[in-house]
């Protein structure tokens, strides 16, 4: 299991509940170490039993806390990163969502050996769209509907997501409902990545 994936819950949990309850987590995870090199590779294994114990401190579902992560890898100042990576799918929603076919290629060219499940975007028209989420990380399907429920957010969409799995092919269905893709003012973004002036031009 890659370091990456296993930081990020760490991040999360501490960002968001405080430092106390990841070493709760961590504990209960029986893991030998405490923080996560993002670098490292770590025995597959672990990724479930971060979730498992998770799902025991946060008394949240596996599902919930992996959406929870989602959606704090867009909105969380600490990961403005990610969210510029995301935004640079497109101008609009409906961009983003046919952009995320190529997400994983993208995450590679960032860290070479960061291997995703594969994304397939369904257009089923009638503003239905169908995000199939390939199999090799358990739940990530519940991850993306985080993230697609907040990039909705960043760009002043409206929809409606649903999930599911499909046990026989190990593939996880996100189902997208669109409804306006200018329903509220989405959070600003600059693609360039300057800082606003203040005060005046000067």
């Amino acid at each position: 299991m890659h370091g990456l994936i296993l930081r990020t819950f760490q991040v999360f949990v501490q960002d968001t509940y405080g430092p106390e309850a990841w070493l709760d987590i961590s504990g209960r995870a029986n893991l030998e170490i405490v923080d996560f090199e993002a670098m490292l590779i770590y025995p597959p294994e672990t990724y479930d039993a971060v979730i498992t114990a998770s799902e025991d401190v946060m008394h949240k579902p596996r599902d919930v806390f992996l959406e929870d992560v989602g959606t704090y890898l867009v909105s969380h100042p600490n990961s403005e990163g990610l969210r510029r990576l995301l935004r640079f799918g497109g101008v609009d929603y409906i961009d983003f969502m046919h952009s995320l076919d190529d997400l994983p290629d993208r995450a590679r060219l960032v860290v070479a050996d960061l291997n995703l499940p594969s994304l397939e975007m369904h257009d089923d028209g009638q503003n239905q769209y169908r995000l199939l989420v390939g199999p090799g990380l358990p739940g990530f399907g519940y991850v993306m509907v985080g993230v697609l429920r907040a990039i909705a957010d960043d760009y002043g969409a409206l929809v409606l997501l649903d999930s599911r799995a499909e046990t026989a092919a190990e593939v996880q269905v996100v189902e997208i409902s669109l409804f306006e893709t200018a329903f509220a003012e989405g959070r600003e973004f600059d693609l360039a990545g300057r800082t606003p002036l203040r005060g005046g031009a000067g």
